[in-house]
């Protein structure tokens, strides 16, 4: 197992060598040197992923909506999460700050926030500060803990002989970089796709609930957290415990190419219409996925599903990142647009989360909430938006 893991890690950092060379250095002041340019990269200074953002320092004046936003829910949010921001953090003095004293209304809330940060506006390598705006919520689903005629489909906890390994254990500049696989003998493998755990009998995992239908426990799993809800009416609350190492390939862009659904359609209802349309085509859409998430239960007094952060999400309020350009646990601005409208959506927010298709300088996931009316505004969310990190005054912004 230990030669398995040094060829892996030795495998990975020549790919982070060659492929992640284009480093590019944060500002206001870069943590380390960059990276040469990349025609063979002999001496790359760093194999840590690259930021994929820079930062330009703004005025409060000019960020569009912050005169007119509601300050004092987005506090709230980024207050929730600071017990879980580590005391060394350049975030946990602000933190201190806030729970010691608390804001009692809107007017302190904006006084505190624009005396303890800056404002930086994030900002793609190739110069655009517009990104990518989804939404996602927490569904519940009817469900059982055993299995019956109605409740076929399984919603599985982390299987035994899932291996995850966090490849910082092993050589510190591979953080935030993890394998899954399995073994076969003295051989790690890749582990099952969702097709082979969907159709494998060898597949062996425990059994959290069971649910009715295969699209919204896929959708579930895209969602990362939820609810099943039992006959006697109790609630399961479900969040993320592991994932089987394959990529995140999206149902929707893939009906897209086949042509059953045009850009306009493939909202996550209009895939849930034609799912039920088209019920012989379903599994081999689903498998076009390979990813697989696996489930844990919840302790039932949680106010929301748990992010990333360890912080229970706060419905509105709370925004999944990608942590290579956003710091997890910052306060961040939204600039964007409610969905399918131009109505602005401006507010303060925390990053809290994240997820396997954010990934990118300005991509960013708002979290809606629990239940239908909550996925209803997520699946059609697809918005451009600009984004500000607000950062502890006199500090630098530091890689994330």
């Amino acid at each position: 197992m230990t030669h398995i893991l040094r060829t892996l890690v030795l495998l990975a950092a020549a790919i982070l060598v060659f492929a992640g060379c284009a480093e590019l250095v944060p500002l206001p002041a870069p943590t380390a040197p960059a990276c040469p340019a990349c025609a063979a990269c002999p001496s790359c200074a760093t194999l840590a992923p690259a930021a994929e953002a820079r930062y330009q320092q703004t005025s409060y004046t000019t960020i569009p909506g912050w005169h007119n936003a509601l300050l004092a829910p987005g506090v709230g949010a980024f207050a929730a999460g600071c017990p879980r921001i580590a005391q060394s953090h350049l975030l946990r003095r602000v933190c201190d700050k806030l729970l010691a004293d608390p804001p009692g209304d809107e007017r302190a809330a904006r006084q505190f926030i624009e005396a303890s940060f800056s404002a930086w506006a994030v900002v793609s390598v190739e110069g655009s500060s517009e990104g990518l705006i989804t939404g996602y919520y927490a569904p519940v689903l009817p469900g059982s803990r055993t299995r019956t005629e109605r409740f076929r489909h399984p919603v599985y906890g982390v299987p035994e002989d899932l291996v995850a390994v966090d490849l910082d254990s092993v050589h510190p500049q591979l953080k935030g970089l993890r394998l899954r696989g399995r073994l076969e003998g003295q051989r790690l493998t890749p582990y099952w796709t969702r097709a082979e755990i969907e159709s494998s009998s060898q597949f062996r995992a425990p059994i959290v609930a069971w649910v009715e239908d295969p699209v919204e426990l896929f959708f579930l799993q895209i969602q990362g957290s939820g609810r099943i809800e039992l006959a006697s009416g109790e609630q399961l609350q479900l969040g993320y415990a592991d994932q089987n190492g394959h990529p995140y390939r999206s149902l929707g862009r893939y009906l897209i190419q086949r042509g059953e659904l045009t850009l306009e359609q493939a909202s996550m209802q209009g895939i849930k219409a034609w799912a039920a349309a088209h019920p012989r085509q379903l599994r081999q859409a689903l498998d076009a996925n390979p990813s697989y998430v696996f489930f844990r239960e919840m302790p039932a007094a949680q106010d929301g599903p748990i992010g990333t952060l360890g912080a229970a999400l706060t419905a509105g309020y709370s925004l999944a990142v990608d942590p290579r350009a956003v710091p997890l646990g910052a306060p961040v601005f939204l600039a964007t647009t409610m969905p399918l409208s131009p109505q602005p959506l401006q507010r303060l927010m925390a990053a809290q989360d994240t997820g396997g298709a954010i990934r990118g300088a300005i991509r960013a996931d708002f979290f809606w909430g629990t239940g239908n009316a909550a996925g209803t505004l997520a699946g059609r969310m697809r918005q451009q938006g600009r984004m500000w990190i607000l950062w502890p005054r006199g500090e630098p912004l530091p890689r994330p």
